[in-house]
């Protein structure tokens, strides 16, 4: 049994927002993310004086905070707060009602009465904001300009705030001077964010690491032919040159910021959606880094499945993966390690919806188990990578519970050693060597979020196009200052972000924005020099807007509960495919849900669960299947599957049974038919549900895993209506 290295690295990360041009930011989420999470982490840091871990911060975040901290910088979203609700006008009424309720309605609004007031009363998805606000007051509009800044502090740094805790205890009816010393607050709390994690790493408690500046896919920019590696089938863009000179510029983008701001060079990187290649090796040693960090996937593919997982998700040869390796490129070599996919994903997908010590105990075990597997006197290295930022608002309270728990265990059980990546690398060299690195990402081990979509390719050769005429311009130009510009534009223009919202992988309700601001990037780059951008900039490159994520019914259905799928009988069902909903987060481990459908008739609510195998196989290690509903609130129904010859059922009322006649089956598929008498729903009501796996009372996979199912019980008329329609 080998004791074990735990080594934590939290990504925190945002896009660089800002028009340099005309100087406007219209999104907040720098300056959000930094007074809830850049700045909380270090506050739950400071309570386990013990714990260690590395933390990377990308220098497109770092330029924005100081943007806010030393240039006076603001963003649409902060210029409107600040507006006394008295004087607002129609327009920036408006944009309230549409954007201030942009956060987990589960843990940061409706916990809030007077928050979840104002989200009822605005009823996102039933109307526009102009017809919802004659709805509103200026009272209402005050209130709401304080509770979406004030919700989005740390729970930790409000509880340590006399001033903030007290407008959390009033609630309402808040004053214009209240709100200002609120968001003066705010400006407070980001100036305090980046002297702290200095203060911390001085300390030893973390290490800072860093990646390239603008957060580019490097492999991309070395060679597009890499994505071929692990699809040799993709479709590349029209121009395929290396921007090799411009990788080079992000990686000493990177650390002249991260000397200016830390007083030292940094040693570890986190390479942006830990992308890597062959040659990527020889640029991260050139630069003077000591070791990088990328996905499990990765060192799969490099020893060609020697590492990797069975079908119940255990790694055949632990040994191997839980350690670091020496990876070689032209002669110069870097120290690499590779993050268990499984257990972050744990962290940032599954535990939100356990409870905090039971989720915490469970990683712990994990940990334990991970030791027995291995027979060594070394320390087994097991490296947790994720988001540090966007995870944490699907928790209750923030996590702040689980993040306790889980630092609480990690510093005190036996056996187990949170460690700083460098320091663990300084201790125990890599004896290991990899040949080859797999050309690919954390995310399938592939570039397909990047490249290989129509929109993807047509974003990139817009910039290659940008780039050439930039190209042409750089003897000519006389003013070099404005040159610089220029280029700075198309350094923006490669960050991975814009390609993340182009192609079917990824969706939000912000996509039109996030496509505007890539090509205002790259308009910019004519701009500055005094040229008129190309028309075909004005034209959007995303072709459609936000999907929902599921269909609807389309008739009423009839359903024999049999677990036997029939096609006809579920034809016109809705339809939810298990996918990611988690914006710029994603999930590379995979649960056994991966269908629901659901539909009606007049007196019942029929769901059907399919699995990505057999429903029998896929869910005989587990133990309970939970329908959970937000509406109508308090209704649960819980199937017990731990003997799959005799299911049981429970329909939980604020945790108290009721009687509830619930027809199952578990055969190829899960059926089961609700009444919609026992769950208190009229015509016309609206009902949102999930779907839960659960093990030992830990869940192991959701649909949605974000979000909500959510439909309204049908009227007489419903196959009428929907006729018409």
């Amino acid at each position: 049994m080998a004791d074990v290295s735990l080594a934590f690295l939290w990504h925190q990360h945002q896009p660089y927002y800002p028009d340099d041009l005309t100087g406007e930011n219209p999104m907040p989420w720098v300056r959000l993310h930094g007074v809830k999470d850049y700045y909380g982490m270090l506050l739950h840091l400071m309570e386990f004086p013990s714990m260690r871990c590395s933390i990377n911060l990308v220098p497109s975040l770092i330029e924005q905070i100081l943007q806010y901290t030393e240039e006076g910088r603001s963003d649409r979203f902060l210029d409107i707060s600040r507006i006394n609700a008295d004087n607002l006008g129609e327009v920036e009424a408006v944009f309230l009602l549409d954007n201030f309720f942009m956060a987990n309605p589960h843990h940061m609004i409706l916990p809030f009465p007077r928050y979840g007031e104002l989200y009822q009363r605005r009823g996102l998805g039933r109307c526009s904001g102009q017809e919802a606000l004659r709805r509103f007051n200026s009272r209402d509009l005050r209130d709401l300009q304080v509770w979406f800044n004030l919700a989005w502090v740390h729970p930790i740094a409000v509880a340590q705030d006399p001033f903030l805790s007290s407008l959390v205890a009033k609630g309402k009816h808040f004053t214009e001077e209240e709100k200002h010393l609120l968001l003066d607050k705010h400006l407070e709390i980001l100036k305090k964010v980046l002297p702290l994690h200095k203060k911390l790493q001085e300390d030893g408690q973390i290490e800072i690491t860093t990646t390239p500046y603008f957060h580019p896919i490097v492999p991309l920019l070395l060679d597009k032919k890499f994505a071929r590696e692990a699809l040799p089938q993709i479709q590349l863009p029209s121009y395929q040159i290396s921007y090799l000179d411009d990788a080079k510029v992000h990686f000493q983008k990177a650390i002249d910021q991260y000397k200016s701001i830390f007083g030292v060079a940094p040693t570890g990187m986190w390479p942006s959606e830990g992308s890597v290649c062959q040659p990527f090796i020889s640029l991260a040693e050139s630069f003077g880094f000591r070791w990088i960090a990328t996905d499990e996937e990765i060192l799969s593919a490099s020893t060609h499945g020697d590492v990797s997982r069975d079908s119940q998700g255990y790694v055949r040869n632990p040994h191997k993966l839980y350690s670091a390796y020496r990876v070689h490129d032209s002669g110069k070599g870097i120290n690499i390690v590779f993050r268990d996919h499984a257990l972050s994903d744990l962290i940032g997908f599954r535990y939100q919806h356990s409870d905090p010590e039971v989720a915490a105990q469970d990683f712990i075990h994990t940990l334990s188990e991970i030791g027995k597997s291995i027979n060594s006197d070394k320390p087994a290295l097991v490296t947790v990578i994720l988001d540090g930022e966007n995870c944490w608002e699907h928790y209750p309270g923030g996590g702040v519970d689980f993040i306790r728990a889980l630092y609480r265990k990690c510093t005190s059980t036996p056996n187990v050693s949170p460690v700083r990546l460098g320091d663990y690398l300084a201790h125990n060299p890599p004896t290991n060597n990899l040949d080859h690195l797999f050309a690919g990402s954390w995310i399938n081990h592939n570039f397909a979020i990047w490249v290989g979509h129509e929109e993807d390719n047509t974003a990139w050769d817009l910039l290659h196009k940008a780039r050439e005429y930039l190209k042409t311009k750089k003897d000519a130009f006389s003013l070099p200052e404005l040159l610089q510009k220029a280029w700075r534009e198309i350094y923006i223009a490669q960050g991975s972000d814009w390609f993340w919202w182009y192609g079917d992988d990824h969706s939000c309700a912000q996509d039109a924005l996030f496509d505007e601001l890539f090509r205002r990037h790259l308009k910019n780059v004519y701009a500055f020099l005094g040229d008129l951008p190309p028309v075909e900039l004005d034209r959007p490159i995303r072709k459609k807007g936000a999907r929902s994520i599921h269909t609807l019914p389309r008739s009423f259905l009839e359903i024999r509960i049999d677990g036997l799928p029939r096609f006809f009988e579920w034809l016109t069902a809705g339809h939810y495919a298990c996918q990611g909903e988690r914006g710029t987060m994603a999930m590379t481990t995979k649960g056994p849900l991966h269908d629901i459908y659901f539909g009606f008739n007049l007196k019942k609510l029929f769901i059907r669960i399919d699995c990505i195998a057999d429903a029998r196989q896929s869910l005989k290690q587990f133990h309970q299947i939970k329908i959970g509903f937000l509406e109508p609130a308090g209704h649960q129904v819980i199937i017990d599957i731990s003997n799959q010859g005799k299911l049981t059922s429970a329909h939980l009322l604020s945790g108290k049974e009721i009687f509830s006649p619930i027809e199952i089956a578990l055969q190829k598929v899960v059926e089961l038919s609700i009444p919609f008498e026992t769950l208190e729903v009229n015509e016309n009501q609206t009902v949102s549900f999930y779907v839960e796996i659960l093990e030992n009372g830990l869940g192991r996979d959701r649909a949605p895993r974000e979000g909500l199912i959510t439909f309204n019980r049908p009227t007489r008329d419903f196959e009428q209506i929907m006729w018409d329609v």
